[in-house]
């Protein structure tokens, strides 16, 4: 992680506009697609979570506005992309935990396991660390929510994906998503070409 100057950045009018805003963040909502990722995941017995999560960090990865995100009244740049998840603890509890993103599906599945293990035994939650800029998720996947807006406290910029329950038809299986971001970060034309990305990835996922 390094500041830069927003100036010498395509973020520079951006961070003039909004990084003063009482309410910064964007939302956007989105039906997805995920019948192949669904159809594979039951075939092969593995869990829908990590390997959407490492959808979304593939996503992210091709964008280069998910390198830079607003911290405190600076614009920082990240080399590095983790993505974060709430994990209920073996005592009932939730802590939070970042999974470095790994351009390998298989690589990034065993720290996702790993870790959040190692988060549900200890009921500490993990850090990817400052090298990481982390994309935040939360899944009430039990419930088929609409949408959520997440609250905006001033010190968390993050962007922000939420998803609950998917949700099969006759021939899809669809999934409502909502992705928030820090208006320096994108723009809303940003928002919506990640999520055009994510669908292309979740369109094409192979798992061996």
């Amino acid at each position: 992680m390094r500041q830069v100057d927003p100036q010498k950045t395509p973020r520079a009018q951006a961070f003039a506009l909004w990084m003063q805003a009482p309410m910064p963040m964007v939302t956007l909502f989105q039906t997805m697609d995920v019948t192949r990722l669904v159809k594979q995941c039951k075939k092969r017995n593995i869990s829908f979570h990590p390997v959407f999560c490492w959808c979304i960090g593939k996503a992210a990865a091709r964008m280069k506005e998910f390198s830079l995100l607003p911290v405190g009244n600076c614009l920082m740049q990240f080399d590095r992309l983790a993505i974060n998840t709430i994990v209920k603890t073996n005592t009932g509890a939730i802590a939070s935990c970042d999974i470095p993103y790994h351009k390998d599906l298989p690589t990034f599945y065993r720290r996702y396991r790993r870790l959040t293990r190692q988060v549900a035994s200890t009921g500490a939650p993990y850090e990817a660390g400052k090298d990481y800029m982390v994309i935040g998720t939360s899944a009430l996947p039990q419930f088929p929510i609409e949408g959520a807006v997440n609250l905006y406290a001033g010190c968390f910029n993050n962007p922000f994906l939420i998803w609950g329950k998917y949700e099969t038809h006759l021939f899809q299986t669809t999934l409502k998503l909502s992705f928030q971001f820090h208006h320096t970060q994108m723009d809303g034309e940003h928002g919506a070409k990640f999520f055009s990305y994510l669908q292309q990835e979740l369109h094409r996922i192979s798992l061996s």
